[in-house]
């Protein structure tokens, strides 16, 4: 089984964690050929199971529930699913967003000066609403999920993790914060945030990569959204000016579309 991603990816990390808690073994590889070929929204991750291969974090998620059933990630009953499906949805698209703006602003250096100081308030204060909505899921259980770790925690970690990277980390004293503390202490998800903190070193320079031409950021719905409503519409236009960002669209299988994509995916 392989998975093609980039560990910084939290879409990615989502598969990881689940992978482990199930006991699955698995690669982790970059594409060797146009991505066009493994999802034609040119968008990773993907997961190769033998020839059988699957693009979307969430569609993943469900095929490894299916195929791998036990130890089971889904709570049992119809409303918790609806729940943690929820939960996976307000934090691969809300959440996502905010802490992908925030690596635009840090990593590709994309609003220097007041306009990145308005942005990085505007992100703080969102990641603080995102977080106590995600305690008011909580109440009074140890687990997003219910009274075992499960899909809606796997969903979450990767998110608070990066808010942690970004000095956002829950408030100290909270339930989300004690959440977070319970949660790391499980094998896979430290183990996957190890992989992604590993990874940030291999972000130096990557400003001069899309200032060169030599890489395009993603702004695809949900980012495109939170930059412009948080007041980063001149980011966009200058990025459309300098062609170094790009927008979702299908590829044609023929198209050498390489190097791993950024995506909700």
């Amino acid at each position: 089984m392989i998975l093609y991603q980039h560990p910084l990816s939290p879409f990615a990390q989502k598969i990881r964690i689940a992978l482990r808690e199930k006991g699955v073994s698995f690669a982790v590889r970059s594409p060797d050929g146009p991505v066009a070929l493994l999802n034609p929204r040119v968008e990773l991750p993907a997961l190769d199971d033998g020839g059988v291969v699957i693009f979307d974090s969430t569609i993943i998620l469900e095929y490894l529930e299916d195929r791998f059933p036990n130890p089971p990630l889904l709570p049992s009953g119809a409303a918790e699913r609806a729940k943690v499906r929820m939960v996976e949805e307000v934090c691969d698209t809300h959440y996502e967003a905010i802490n992908w703006g925030l690596g635009e602003l840090r990593f590709f250096e994309r609003a220097p000066g007041a306009l990145g100081e308005k942005l990085g308030q505007r992100a703080k204060q969102q990641t603080r609403n995102l977080h106590r909505w995600l305690e008011s899921i909580l109440g009074g259980v140890a687990w997003l999920n219910g009274p075992q770790f499960g899909w809606g925690d796997l969903a979450a970690a990767p998110y608070v993790s990066m808010s942690q990277m970004f000095d956002l980390a829950p408030e100290p004293g909270t339930l989300l914060a004690d959440w977070f503390e319970r949660v790391m202490l499980r094998p896979s998800v430290a183990a996957t945030v190890d992989e992604a903190r590993a990874s940030l070193p291999a972000m130096a320079g990557a400003a001069q990569r899309v200032r060169d031409g030599r890489m395009k950021r993603q702004y695809r719905d949900h980012r495109l959204e939170w930059m412009i409503r948080s007041g980063g519409l001149q980011v966009v236009l200058d990025g459309i000016a300098a062609d170094n960002i790009r927008f979702t669209g299908t590829a044609p299988f023929a198209e050498a579309a390489t190097g791993p994509k950024e995506s909700k995916s």
